[in-house]
This record gives C-alpha cells, structure tokens and sequence, in this order.
C-alpha cells in the first residue's frame, strides 16, 4: 500500500473513532475581559453595521456586555484541557468545551481568570458529528379568504389583514428564529420567494456546529411557515416580505442544560448582526439529569434562568424577543416554560380559530407575579407547512412565531420604535387587556389597533427619549380610569385628579413593582361628566394627563 494509502486510511480510521468518542460539556465562566484585544469604541469589529445602528437609534451604548470573550482566556481553556470548544456567551463571559475526560476540567482549577465551570452535557457520542449532506440540495430559486388561502383563520383572528393592507408586510426586518430543525426549507415552494430575494441572511446549527441545517426536524420548519410563508391564494405567513437567520440550538436526540447555553449563542449572534425580532418556540423544565431540572418558585422568577437571561438581554440590546408559552397547561407542570418567564420577553399562549383557549397552553403567572403570557394567538390547529404541501398543527410552538411576524410588520410602520414600544402597543390592544387571566395573559390581539395606536404616539417617539411612564387605557370612562404604570423602580405613586378650576376632587395612590405592571383602577364613577386632569407623582417623575369623564 502506497504512502499516501496509508495516510488516508489511518485518517479515516480516526474520524471514524472521533465519530463515537465520548465527550462531556463544561460551562466555564470567565473573571473578567481584561487584556480583551477588542475596544467598545471599536464596535465594528465586532457588531455589523446593522446591529451599531440599531443601537444608535434607540440610544443604546455599546458596553463591556458587547465585548467578545478575551480570545487568549478561550484558547487557554482548549490547551489546558485538551478540549473541543462549542461555544462561547461575550453576554455572559463564558465558553463552552466539550472533554473527552471529565477529569480534565480539573486542569483549570485554581486559573485566575476562571470563576468557575458547571457541567452542562454528556454525549456518548460526540456532538458535533458528521453532516451527510444531500448534494442535489439547491435553493429555489391582500386581505380576503382567497388571497390568504390556508392561512386566513389565524391572519383574521388578529386583524392581520388590515395591517398588510397598509403595506407593512415585514420588508426590510430581519427576524432571527431559534428552533430545532428546518427539514425542506431549501426545497418547499412556500419558501421560494424568502430565498430567491436573499432575504435568509444568516443560518448556522449551535448544537452541532455547523452552518447546515436543513435536518433535524421539522419543527422550525412548521414555526417559520407561519411568518415567511409565501403563496399567494394558498399560503400568506404574518411577515412573507422580511428577512431571516435561521438558527438550531435544539438537541432533539437529548434535553440537557447545554441547550439554554446554545440558545444563549444564538441570540447573541442574532443581535451582532442586527436583527430586529428573536423568536424561539423552544421551552424548558425537566431534563435527562434530574438534577438540573428547573423549580418552579425559585427558577421562573423571569431573569433566572441562562434562557430568560438571553431574553431579557436581548430586549437591552434593542431587540424583541418573542417566546412561547409552553403545552404543559392542564398537566403536572401546567406553567409556563423558559424563556417564556422571562421579564422581557412577549411570551405567546394558544386558542383556536374562535378565541377559545387550548386546553394545554401554559398558565402563568411567573413566579414574580409577572402576566404571562402576555399574550394569544392561534396556535390550536395553526396552518403550517407540512412536508412540501399544508397542512395544520398545534401548539403554542405556531402560535409564537405568528406574533413575532406581525411585530415585525408593526416595527416597520414606525422605524424609530423600540422594543417595549411594540411589546406594549400589542399588549394594550388585547381583548382581555383590562382583566388579564391566568392562561389567556392579556387576551388576543388587534394587530390593526395596535398599528393605529403606535401611529398615534409617533410624536412622541424620538431617538433617546425616554419611555411613557404611564398611560390610561379606559379614557374617556364612565366609570373606572384603568392606569397602566411602567415603574423604573419600586416605588408609590400618588394619583390627584383636578376639575378644570384647579380644585382636587379624587385622590388614591398605589405601590408599583419596577417594569409593566397590572392595570390600577381609579373609581372615577362619582364624578361629573366633563374633562379632568390627573397627576401621578412618584418619588422619581411625575406626569399629567387629560381625562374626559362620560
């Protein structure tokens, strides 16, 4: 056998045994980024220009959170070990290894740039396998039942028709989707018109690190449908005209904690270059190592766990993260899931063509008290592709993307919005809105009204101002003044109502947690009919609004 023979062969040999070798995952998180060769008044190299002007329209500096992990601690990390780097978090200063001996995490005890590692994984047979890739594979190149085909119940069911009327059909947002598997993308013609106009920028699997995803599952697959959908008179997804990254952080051959770590990485890579929307209809509680399983009261407090994290980071960085609320409603678990917890996140439940709720869409609220959901779309037989036709399935899983793409549609009707921006006008136009429930959060959606009511604070919304603190609801009223309070922190807020001649005829105050709170109702039922003003004064602001009494 010639040299070169034997070369190939033994290389062979060692692929085929790094194929079936044993690894264990490590979280290791870092001291610090000192020493880091990347400066935040560099930002573009390592931000694209999309996400630095995303941030530069919303007032959102650049900080030490941005900054990559010190490339010399990671390569530290592989020398000293011997291992395989997965991944690393620059939110949360951190990397991923993956060891053929869990001994050799031992070779960084006592480091002085290590805070400390946490064991994440076991694979019996390593993870980044091998991808068979199909080598044929090659990308291909309003408002009326007729026109949205499969998918007019769940566009009707929000009003999504008027929106695309107006003309906003997600054009020029770019929606990042964390999911599972996205089997027939390339090939289903529903996605012809995503592909053939470039509009999927950016794909890549975290969980095997790689940049091919078109396996795995169909699940991503089913979620995006809903959004990018584009078959005119069979099939109109809630944002046919936006871009996508399209990312696998899902293991669908085990459920361990490593998942929230790809999760994690995939919204960070989806802020770096500038997407508008994350949406994932992943959810997480219980896994193969019971140890690491989630507690309800301890862990789901919305900025706990490593997945409501990436969440609520997301949103700092001036994106909308869009989650699902989780199928365990009615079962031993029956709450929501992670990142559906999380403070930030608009997390999404599920009803059917009617508005009735599914019988297994999460409960909330989280353990904070937050509402969660926030809030519903129709997720219960939701029109999806199935292989390369249509068909329907359920769960919160469709109903979650749906909204993501109809956030989009609204983000592009008023640029210059932002996250809470979008979340909010969404939230406020929710049929359920004064007398948000357990299951159903604040209700279905108007997309329609949310677009007339973002269109109406247009004024107001000027790069680096600061948020609406509060806003009324039920105004004019005829008897309860419904008050919705965005507190910055924890704090009591005196409420006076003045007629005209400047005399207090009401007064009431109330305790707020810091961020969006449930509604507070003033009893205004006694007074007469005419205009009012109302003051809130906090320890830290104060406002005054007009208030017609009916």
């Amino acid at each position: 056998m010639c040299r070169s023979a034997i070369v190939s062969l033994l290389l062979a040999l060692v692929m085929c045994n790094e194929s079936f070798a044993v690894q264990y995952a490590y979280v290791v998180r870092f001291a610090d980024k000192t020493g880091t060769p990347y400066s935040i008044t560099s930002p573009g190299s390592f931000l694209s220009p999309r996400s630095i002007s995303r941030r530069t329209s919303q007032g959102i500096a650049v900080d030490v959170t941005d900054l990559p992990v010190n490339p010399a601690y990671v390569d530290s990390v592989r020398m000293l070990t011997g291992g395989k780097m997965h991944g690393t978090s620059r939110w949360l200063n951190l990397c991923i290894v993956l060891l053929a001996d869990s001994a050799d995490i031992h070779t960084l005890d006592g480091k002085p740039f290590v805070a400390g590692a946490r064991f994440v994984g076991f694979y019996a047979d390593s993870l980044h396998r091998p991808v068979k890739q199909d080598a044929n594979l090659a990308q291909k190149g309003t408002g009326s039942s007729v026109y949205y085909g499969n998918t007019w119940q769940q566009t009707a069911l929000v009003h999504g028709d008027l929106l695309h009327d107006a003309g906003y059909t997600g054009n020029g947002k770019l929606i990042a989707v964390i999911d599972e598997g996205f089997t027939d993308v390339e090939s289903h013609p529903g996605f012809a018109s995503m592909l053939s106009g470039g509009r999927l920028v950016d794909k890549y699997n975290f969980t095997l690190q790689t940049d091919f995803i078109y396996g795995y599952g169909w699940h991503g697959t089913r979620s995006l449908s809903t959004m990018a959908g584009y078959v005119p008179n069979t099939y109109v997804g809630t944002a046919p005209m936006a871009s996508y990254a399209l990312y696998i952080s899902e293991d669908g051959n085990s459920e361990q904690i490593i998942e929230l770590y790809n999760m994690l990485m995939a919204t960070e890579r989806a802020d770096s270059i500038g997407a508008d929307v994350v949406t994932s209809s992943l959810g997480y509680n219980t896994f193969d190592n019971p140890s690491d399983n989630f507690v309800f009261a301890t862990d789901f407090d919305g900025k706990t766990t490593v997945a409501a994290q990436a969440a609520n980071m997301a949103t700092q960085k001036g994106m909308l993260f869009v989650a699902s609320a989780g199928n365990e409603g009615g079962g031993a678990w029956n709450m929501v899931l992670t990142p559906g917890d999380a403070d930030s996140a608009l997390t999404i439940g599920s009803v059917d063509y009617s508005g009735t709720m599914a019988p297994n869409s999460g409960y909330g609220p989280n353990a904070a008290g937050r509402v969660k959901p926030d809030v519903c779309a129709m997720g219960q037989a939701a029109a999806v592709f199935i292989g390369l036709g249509y068909g329907g399935t359920s769960g919160t899983s469709f109903s979650t993307p749906q909204i993501a793409g109809w956030a989009a549609c609204l983000w592009q009707s008023l640029p210059t919005a932002r996250p809470h921006d979008i979340r909010d006008v969404i939230i406020k136009c929710a049929d359920s809105y004064a007398a948000p429930g357990p299951q159903r959060g604040y209700g279905i959606p108007d997309v329609n009204c949310a677009h007339r009511r973002l269109l109406s604070i247009t004024d107001s919304l000027q790069p680096f101002a600061p948020p609406m603190w509060l806003d009324l609801v039920s105004n004019p009223t005829n008897g309860l003044l419904t008050v919705i309070i965005a507190a910055d922190t924890e704090q009591n807020i005196d409420f006076s109502i003045y007629d005209l001649s400047g005399r207090k005829v009401l007064s009431a105050s109330g305790f707020f947690s810091r961020g969006y709170n449930s509604p507070y109702t003033i009893d205004v039922a006694g007074l007469a009919a005419g205009a009012y003003v109302l003051k809130a004064v906090s320890p830290t602001k104060q406002q005054v609004v007009k208030v017609v009494k009916m």
